[in-house]
């Protein structure tokens, strides 16, 4: 501990942002919107059952959810102790030094981002299929790329605006979303009873084209999770944060897997009737209700997925935003990306290059490749590695961070092994087990967080003295303490 710091600061590290204000449910809808429950019901479920089948498929989000309860209780002693908006690589600063903790961030950062770019692609592919089914325009790529442009202007916006009001636009849309989808799944599971399903078939461990493997079947279930922890990069801006984060990362990934198992148990009993076309197709839960002449259900669920995946892409550049800001701060990029709007209190700087490189990125991969399905899926994949990555390395210096403070036990240790054992075997499988490219993938990841790691060497041996300040979390001011401690009249 360094002898010369005072105990108390003039100001927190944090200033500029709105500090204590920010309200329990916002907090919590962080979380919920960046894993987008409703949106990726209607696309990972179908994934999986591709992959493993309708039996496996369920074993494999089962087993999902106990690697991310694991995690999520890792991460939970530490998001009660520290508040920083930088997540989890602050805590990783804490636990095991500047060097792990900025590997961690640009983990983040990958994961981040590359969830926001696909939530625009499936916003763009979803609102031009409603387009298309209503008769008023098609689904061509030059139609979504003009709805992506739309939305990334409106992401923008809000960022800038504030996070208090882009979380309550992702709550609302993320409930009716979830109400849409949640009826659909019961309409699709009662059209299936009324087919003459064979129960026994459907939850067999036939695979629909794929590979028969549970390894990868768990590793893409693991997908539909990442995000719970976004709330912890709001922590100086949340109210009460010691509560409500925590709340926020233990029961997001209980709500979001009884969601899931919904879904994969209706899409598992759906997709055995109905043609191969159907299965294969961008959509399948579309193509299944429009086969089923359900064309309002099919847009209504549309409507659904299309505003799910916006409030994930505005929740999840919300968290980007606040770790490029948190890097600012600490010099680790330039300065701009530190400051805040002076009339909203945001860092707007950072806003405003995060939503154009988001939608930079998702019109560059439409534009080389004109699939907004296959980029949904790349950039999902991709995002996963980088949240896995970032998870694996608060995981394994949770023990380190408790254990500094005095505060650390043998259930938090245990836990944190378990939940580090899983990820590292989740990362291994998607090395070793190539499905949909996912190997192409890895490497991407591996090649970029390896560039990361030189270029944090080179700072390290040049300017060491940038590292010193990695891991800034916000402080009580003198302020704040003599406003505690003054009588109440």
């Amino acid at each position: 501990m360094n002898p010369h710091r005072r105990l108390v600061a003039d100001r927190s590290p944090l200033h500029g942002l709105t500090r204590r204000r920010l309200p329990f449910i916002p907090v919590v809808a962080q979380s919920v919107a960046a894993i987008a429950p409703a949106g990726t019901s209607a696309v990972t479920p179908m994934f999986v059952i591709a992959a493993v089948g309708g039996g496996n498929a369920v074993l494999a989000f089962l087993l999902a959810t106990v690697v991310v309860t694991a995690v999520a209780a890792t991460i939970r002693p530490l998001a009660q102790r520290i508040a920083s908006v930088g997540g989890l690589y602050s805590y990783v600063a804490q636990g095991v030094g500047p060097r792990a903790a900025l590997t961690t961030a640009w983990s983040a950062v990958v994961g981040y981002g590359a969830v926001s770019v696909a939530g625009l692609l499936a916003t763009g592919l979803y609102l031009a299929q409603i387009g298309a089914r209503i008769g008023i325009s098609d689904a061509s790529p030059m139609i979504i790329a003009g709805v992506i442009v739309a939305a990334g202007a409106l992401l923008g916006v809000l960022l800038v605006r504030g996070i208090r009001i882009s979380s309550l636009v992702t709550l609302l849309v993320e409930v009716v979303a979830a109400a849409i989808m949640v009826s659909i799944m019961v309409v699709i599971t009662i059209n299936a009873a009324h087919r003459g399903i064979d129960w026994g078939k459907a939850f067999s461990g036939e695979s629909h084209g794929l590979s028969n493997t549970l390894g990868i079947g768990t590793v893409v279930a693991v997908s539909a999770f990442v995000g719970f922890e976004s709330a912890t990069t709001l922590s100086a801006e949340a109210y009460r944060p010691f509560r409500s984060i925590p709340f926020a990362v233990r029961w997001t990934p209980m709500v979001a897997a009884a969601i899931y198992l919904l879904a994969v148990i209706t899409q598992s009993l759906a997709i055995q009737t109905a043609p191969a076309s159907v299965v294969s197709s961008p959509s399948p839960l579309t193509g299944l209700l429009i086969y089923n002449g359900q064309s309002a259900a099919a847009v209504a669920m549309d409507a659904g997925v299309a505003t799910s995946f916006f409030a994930c892409s505005l929740a999840s550049s919300s968290a980007l935003v606040r770790v490029l800001f948190c890097l600012g701060r600490e010099r680790m990029l330039p300065p701009a990306f530190g400051r805040t709007h002076r009339r909203f209190n945001t860092p707007a700087f950072a806003a405003v290059c995060s939503a154009a490189l988001i939608t930079m990125t998702a019109l560059l991969y439409l534009a080389a490749t004109g699939r907004a399905d296959r980029g949904l899926e790349t950039f999902l994949t991709l995002s996963s590695l980088g949240y896995m990555g970032s998870y694996l390395a608060a995981c394994l210096a949770a023990p380190a961070l408790l254990r500094r403070i005095g505060e650390t036990t043998r259930r938090t240790t245990v836990i944190a092994a378990i939940a580090s054992a899983m990820l590292l075997a989740c990362l291994i499988t998607a090395v070793t087990v190539d499905i949909d490219h996912t190997r192409s993938l890895m490497v991407i990841y591996l090649t970029s967080l390896l560039l990361a790691v030189v270029i944090i060497v080179v700072v390290g041996r040049f300017s060491p003295q940038r590292l010193s300040s990695v891991g800034v979390f916000d402080e009580p001011t003198r302020d704040e303490v003599l406003e505690m401690a003054s009588p109440r009249l």
